[in-house]
């Protein structure tokens, strides 16, 4: 199996949708792709759920894929995004993202009916079977429907060699803590959930995965960089800086967002599909002004 090792700011580019046949802009994707390498970004990871993927047919999924791997070039690693109700097209869409030159794969496990352990352990195993690249099991019980606990998590990336990374987006600081405890430190992690940025590197997270290099990339770095240079106050004063867009982003779906402030920064990425709807005028007002005073705030 080949290796790669991820930390840093792992960058969540959205996918632009074409202003005039509403289909995914590859163009557009690639220079916003361009920005977030040149920005010093450490990993992109397209096709997640601000790449609205769930909303792609597989022919746009694919095309997405490919174009994404192909905008990054090999500069830094790139974590495609797999989330399918079914085994089987999960395993399609994995054995695609490798072959298209992906380093990595992030699954997370949707479900219309609840799955128990036996069942999220072979969706994993058959998936990770399928592929030689690593796979980073996501946990995101709010939009995915399924809750990885701390064990299971533990017990997936004991089972399965091609596992050998979490994503922990549940919000909840203390499953960080016992990921930690059950591996003595040793599984690398990833947050998942902006807020948490600043305690999830106290409790060791390998890195940030996150759609905010989209709008604010120097501070997402600054504080990675701090954290890195064992600088605990610069690292708070930088987070509480940029918190505030943080939770804005967050508490207004992140592809809607997103796509207002990267058009608020210049770069028209079109709406969001349906049925999500483009942020409202007093919404990206207040959006501008949160991006301007965190710009001020250095």
């Amino acid at each position: 199996m080949a290796t790669t090792v991820l930390e840093g700011i792992i960058a969540y580019p959205v996918t632009p949708f074409s202003r005039t046949d509403g289909g995914p802009d590859l163009a557009r994707l690639a220079e916003l792709i361009d920005r977030l390498v040149g920005s010093g970004c450490h990993a992109i990871a397209p096709l997640g759920s601000t790449g609205e993927s769930a909303y792609l047919d597989d022919r746009e999924w694919y095309d997405t894929a490919e174009a994404s791997v192909a905008a990054v070039a090999g500069r830094v690693p790139t974590v495609v995004g797999i989330a399918d109700l079914t085994t089987r097209s999960a395993v399609r869409r994995a054995r695609y993202a490798e072959q298209a030159g992906a380093d990595v794969v992030m699954v997370l496990p949707l479900s219309y009916w609840k799955l128990d352990e036996r069942e999220i352990t072979r969706h994993y195993q058959e998936i990770a079977g399928a592929i030689g690249i690593p796979l980073m099991v996501y946990n995101n019980p709010a939009t995915a429907g399924v809750d990885l606990s701390p064990e299971l998590l533990h017990r997936l990336v004991d089972r399965v060699e091609n596992i050998t990374m979490v994503k922990e987006s549940s919000g909840d600081i203390q499953r960080m803590h016992r990921l930690v405890q059950l591996s003595d430190g040793a599984l690398p992690f990833y947050n998942g959930s902006n807020p948490l940025a600043l305690e999830a590197f106290a409790a060791g997270a390998a890195g940030w995965c996150t759609a905010a290099p989209c709008v604010i990339p120097e501070l997402t770095l600054e504080l990675y960089r701090a954290v890195r240079a064992g600088e605990p106050d610069a690292a708070r004063r930088v987070f509480y800086r940029q918190l505030p867009v943080l939770q804005f982003l967050l508490g207004g779906g992140l592809p809607t967002t997103v796509k207002a402030g990267l058009a608020l920064h210049g770069l028209d990425v079109g709406e969001p599909r349906h049925p999500l709807l483009p942020l409202d005028g007093p919404g990206t007002k207040r959006l501008a002004e949160l991006l301007a005073e965190a710009a001020m705030a250095g």
